[in-house]
């Protein structure tokens, strides 16, 4: 049987933990990014974790991932 290929796309948006969960950046990071707030503008340095329900759809574009 032949190797699985991986969606490049999904696999450069999101992190697999240790515990498998999936992690993205946050969105708006591209510009206007001087008039946020400051809170704002710590909160987009994190990382979010995908919601349960959206992980299940990406898990099945990584075949490795999992």
């Amino acid at each position: 049987m032949p190797k699985l290929k991986t969606r490049k796309a999904a696999a450069k948006r999101v992190k697999i933990t240790a515990k498998k969960k999936l992690m993205r950046r946050e969105t708006g990071q591209g510009h206007f990014n001087a008039r946020e707030t400051g809170q704002a503008t710590r909160s987009k340095r994190d990382d979010s974790q995908v919601f349960k329900t959206d992980a299940k759809n990406i898990l099945l574009n990584l075949p490795y991932g999992n």
